[in-house]
């Protein structure tokens, strides 16, 4: 029989009610011939009350008791979810990370999916016919034993990783709306719904600020080449729109230039003046940020009149501004910079589009709306398929919405 991963995020199962709600979307695609394993979350803002009864407990937790009480979350959801099957006549059961097993790195909090052998839900399909519910966002780590969690967002990649091990047929993820948008509808009304995004927009548009999915499970989804729906667990469960397809480029028969507009509030500015213009300066700014795990991202820099001195200006997440601040006072000597400026009020706004590929002037366009709106750029940063651009952040709906329209991402 063929095999399909479903995966339902906290929203979807929030409550008892809910988790009947999804029973029914498993029984749908049962009923239609699959073997299913579907993957939970914690219910919606259970985790959030977990990690606050960890701080309560301790300001000096143990990072691997953190895992095994936040873990908890998802164990409690999936119980649930077979016993609401079996409820309406099917054979289902639990399954938590170690026991499948789902091997993981030991970064307690944020480790990496290492390897997944599914031969224990094969069986159970095969043999038993049963439902595999499994506990998403956790896995062990094999050398100590240890229960571990993939960090926010990690049952979208439990999800599709196990999507890979079972090789099933695709993976279907289930949130509170029905697929990918050209932007976010909030912003612009007009925004549209895809039919199907390339797995290589999709993780440029996860990265870069759309919360549809997390950037990892999409990573996962490329390399594996596992075909994945975004789709939403409110619909009929009898009558369910398609939702989006994430698939391979070659699978979408008409490639816009521009698929989707993406912004991100998450990020701060910081400008170091008058650095010495010489080798190695780079690396003694960029190497202690790397080494306090601060991700970089926008770098520009201008060298000054007198051709011995530049500004270099850069961007980090907002959470780290703080950090990375008192990272590059700390090798202020070494540096040997005259003063630093910084900025929490700017936001990033892209576009994005395998298009791009085959189509010059592309950004160009969007310089000069965005000049026409009196929007001031500060920073530009640009790959094969997508451009973004630093603004204030007050102008952030305005530059949304002025390029969703100048690329005819309006238009139905």
């Amino acid at each position: 029989m063929p095999r399909l991963v479903m995966k339902f995020g906290g929203t979807s199962v929030a409550t008892v009610e809910r988790i009947r709600n999804v029973a029914q979307h498993v029984k749908r695609e049962v009923e239609a011939g699959y073997d299913v394993a579907v993957v939970v979350s914690a219910m919606a803002g259970k985790t959030n009350e977990l990690v606050g009864f960890v701080r309560e407990a301790s300001s000096r937790y143990d990072p691997r008791e953190y895992d095994t009480v936040v873990a908890s979350g998802e164990q409690v959801t999936s119980g649930l979810l077979a016993i609401a099957l079996k409820d309406i006549g099917f054979r289902a059961r639990s399954w938590q990370g170690w026991q499948i097993p789902i091997l993981t790195s030991e970064a307690h909090g944020s480790a990496r999916i290492a390897e997944i052998d599914g031969s224990a839900i094969l069986k159970s399909f095969a043999e038993e016919h049963e439902v595999a519910v499994v506990s998403g966002f956790q896995g062990l780590h094999k050398e100590t034993g240890r229960i571990t969690t993939l960090g926010r967002g990690g049952s979208d990649t439990s999800a599709v990783a196990l999507a890979a091990a079972l090789q099933a047929e695709r993976c279907d993820i289930y949130t509170d709306v029905d697929g990918v948008y050209t932007t976010d509808p909030r912003i612009v009304p007009k925004a549209r719904r895809l039919d199907r995004v390339s797995y290589e927009e999709m993780l440029e548009m996860a990265s870069l600020g759309a919360k549809v999915l997390q950037v990892r499970s999409v990573e996962l989804a490329m390399l594996h080449r596992v075909p994945t729906y975004v789709r939403s667990s409110f619909d009929d469960p009898a009558d369910p729109r398609q939702g989006t397809l994430i698939c391979d480029e070659d699978s979408i028969m008409e490639q816009q230039i521009v698929t989707g507009i993406a912004y991100s509030k998450d990020e701060a500015q910081i400008t170091l003046r008058n650095v010495a213009d010489k080798p190695g300066v780079a690396a003694s700014i960029f190497v202690p940020l790397a080494d306090a795990n601060i991700n970089v991202d926008m770098i520009i820099q201008v060298v000054s009149d007198d051709s011995v001195t530049t500004d270099i200006t850069f961007t980090v997440p907002a959470a780290d501004y703080e950090r990375a601040c008192g990272v590059l006072e700390e090798h202020r000597a070494k540096i040997g910079y005259r003063a630093l400026q910084g900025a929490t009020d700017v936001v990033k706004v892209s576009a994005i589009g395998v298009g791009m590929r085959s189509h010059a002037g592309v950004a160009a366009r969007a310089f000069k709306a965005l000049a026409e709106k009196g929007i001031n750029i500060r920073a530009i940063t640009t790959s094969e398929i997508k451009f973004s651009v630093l603004i204030e952040s007050a102008y952030t709906e305005l530059a949304v919405r002025t390029l969703h329209s100048l690329y005819g991402l309006d238009r139905v």
